[in-house]
């Protein structure tokens, strides 16, 4: 899986989970739809952490508990391609 859709596979799982649509999940953390549409688009590949952070807190999750998952933690930045992330 490729970096950039990390997230979005983490949102989808947790609003699957929780049986969010996006619209919803957009109200409640207080992060523009368009924002949340680019994330789970790829079109955003490197959302800022206070967009996470307010994600997360909306899954009653801390940022670490959020960004904590098996195909994150095993991802490796070599398989990219990409020099630099920033």
């Amino acid at each position: 899986m490729d970096y950039v859709n990390l997230y979005s596979e983490r949102i989808r799982s947790l609003c699957q989970k929780r049986e969010y649509f996006i619209n919803r999940l957009a109200a409640m953390s207080d992060v523009k739809q368009s924002t949340l549409d680019n994330i789970m688009q790829g079109v955003t590949k490197n959302p800022g952490i206070k967009t996470l952070h307010k994600i997360a807190l909306t899954f009653n999750m801390t940022l670490a508990e959020f960004l904590d998952f098996d195909s994150l933690n095993a991802y490796s930045f070599d398989e990219d391609g990409e020099d630099d992330l920033t």
